[in-house]
C-alpha cells in the first residue's frame, strides 16, 4: 500500500482510508465483527481509519473503541483522523440542543479531542480535522487551541474538512503548526473541486487531500440513475481490463491526479472492504480521465 507522508511529527498514512461513519447502522454491531473490518482493511495496507465525534449519533467512535479494547497490536499499526465542531440536534443525548450548529471555540475543540481519546481507547489522535468552517470562528482562539494541542501531544496533526482556500488562509494565517490536509467532497459525480480552487490550493501548499464520498454516495452504482447509465459501461469495461470492479476505477480516476487524493471509504460489507485496495491496480492515462469526467458530467469539457 502507498503511503502519504505528511511530516511534522504525524505519521505516515495509507493512501486509501476506511471511513467508520457506516458502523452504527450496521445490522451486524458485535464487537468481533467490527474487528473483522478493522483486520480486512489491515491486511491489505490499509490502516489510516476516518472517524468525526458525530458519526453515528455519536455512537461510532465509541463503537470503534470497545471493539479494539484489548487489542493492542492492531491499535499499534493503525492512525486515527477524527473531527469536530459540528453540533448536531440529538435528543437522546442532547436534550436542550435547539438546533445543529458549529462550534470552534477552544473550549469545545478541547473537551471534544478529550472525548474521543476516551470513546476511540487510543492515547493520541494522529489528525485532528475542523469538520465544517464556523461563520462564527475567532481564528486567533481556534488556532491557538489546534496548535496547544499539538504542542501536548494530544493530537500529531491538525488539518481541515470543507474549508475553501481563504478559510483555510484564515485559520493558517494564527496558526504556527501547519494545517496538513482537508478533507472534501469529490468524486466523478461531484468534481467541482478541481475547478472551484480547492485541489488547486492544496496543490499549491503541497497539502494532501482526503475525499469523502468519493464514490458519489453509490449514485454511481444505482440502477436507474442518469450518470450510472452514461459512466458504468465504460467504469465496468476498464475494470475487467484490471481485473477490478467498477469502484476501484472510479477510485483510481481520484488517485489518478497529482494531488494525492486520499479516498475514504466508508462499507460495512466484507467483500466490499477486502477489495478497497484494488484500486491500486488501475492505471488511467490522461485522455481516459477525461473521457470518465465527460461521461459522469454528461457533456465535454468547455
Amino acid at each position: 500500500m502507498e503511503t502519504i507522508e505528511f511530516g511534522h511529527g504525524v505519521p505516515p498514512m495509507s493512501r486509501l482510508i476506511y471511513g467508520v461513519w457506516r458502523l452504527a447502522g450496521d445490522h451486524d454491531q458485535s464487537l468481533s465483527h467490527v474487528v473483522e473490518k478493522v483486520e480486512a482493511c489491515l491486511d491489505q495496507g490499509i490502516t489510516t481509519f476516518d472517524h468525526a465525534d458525530i458519526y453515528g449519533d455519536y455512537e461510532c467512535e465509541a463503537i470503534f473503541g470497545r471493539a479494539l479494547h484489548g487489542h493492542t497490536s492492531l491499535k499499534q499499526k493503525m492512525q486515527i483522523v477524527t473531527k469536530c465542531d459540528i453540533m448536531l440536534m440529538s435528543p437522546g443525548k442532547f436534550p436542550r440542543r435547539r438546533v445543529k450548529h458549529y462550534d470552534t471555540s477552544a473550549a469545545h475543540i478541547r473537551d471534544s479531542v478529550d472525548n474521543s481519546l476516551a470513546r476511540i481507547g487510543v492515547d493520541v489522535i494522529d489528525m485532528l480535522l475542523i469538520h465544517r468552517p464556523d461563520p462564527l470562528m475567532d481564528h486567533h482562539e481556534t488556532g491557538a487551541a489546534l496548535d496547544a494541542l499539538v504542542d501536548e501531544g494530544k493530537v500529531c496533526g491538525v488539518g481541515v474538512s470543507n474549508f475553501m482556500p481563504w478559510d483555510i488562509d484564515l485559520l493558517q494565517s494564527a496558526m504556527k503548526h501547519p494545517l496538513l490536509t482537508n478533507q472534501i467532497e469529490i468524486s466523478l459525480l461531484n468534481p467541482s473541486a478541481f475547478t472551484d480552487g480547492q485541489v488547486a490550493k492544496a496543490q499549491m501548499d503541497g497539502m494532501p487531500l482526503m475525499a469523502w464520498s468519493p464514490l458519489g454516495g453509490g449514485a454511481l452504482f444505482m440502477p436507474g440513475s442518469e450518470v450510472g447509465k452514461r459512466t458504468m459501461p465504460r467504469l465496468t469495461a476498464i475494470g475487467a481490463d484490471f481485473g477490478v470492479a467498477a469502484e476501484a476505477v472510479a477510485l483510481a480516476w481520484l488517485m489518478a491526479h497529482p494531488a494525492r487524493i486520499m479516498p475514504v471509504v466508508g462499507t460495512n460489507s466484507l467483500k466490499r472492504i477486502a477489495n478497497i485496495a484494488d484500486a491500486l491496480k488501475v492505471t488511467l492515462d490522461r485522455e481516459t480521465w477525461f473521457e470518465l469526467w465527460t461521461l459522469a458530467q454528461g457533456k465535454e469539457v468547455p
